[in-house]
């Protein structure tokens, strides 16, 4: 069963579960997203350095074979300059919930030969929201 549908089952929504939160706390747990996605469309990793916790991991299936990163592992895989097919990536997030210090973002990356789905484990650090977990799901595209 999705995340969605045990919501839908239960009957609340996913904005519900994040609503005992203050709308400032929601923008701060927004800003690792927007420099996660702001990585992603500029190629820079300096914003995953802004977005993840130093010790954070990333971990997933691509192409059927798992993959297990640490962020310098991830951020060396970023070239410093957009892809090619940039204009045609699509990227949003939603937060499904969020419990004082803790907090779940489900990302989707809908690039034109690939969509990720991504589980961001966020944790307040400091004062500051940080990504410390991203375990992603990968769906190659076939060619119309």
């Amino acid at each position: 069963m999705s995340i969605r549908a045990l919501i839908a089952a239960i009957g609340m929504s996913a904005a519900f579960a994040a609503s005992a939160t203050t709308p400032n706390e929601l923008k701060a747990i927004e800003a690792p997203i927007q420099n996660y996605f702001m990585a992603q469309k500029t190629g820079d990793a300096q914003h995953l350095l802004k977005a993840f916790s130093a010790d954070a991991k990333i971990i997933g299936h691509i192409n059927g074979v798992l993959s297990n990163l640490t962020l310098t592992e991830f951020a060396a895989r970023f070239s410093g300059k957009p892809a090619d097919d940039e204009a045609q990536r699509k990227r949003e997030f939603e937060i499904l919930s969020v419990s004082g210090n803790a907090a779940v973002v489900k990302v989707s990356l809908d690039y034109p030969k690939i969509k990720f789905t991504d589980y961001m484990s966020l944790l307040k650090l400091d004062g500051e929201w940080k990504i410390v977990n991203k375990s992603y799901h990968s769906e190659a595209k076939t060619a119309p």
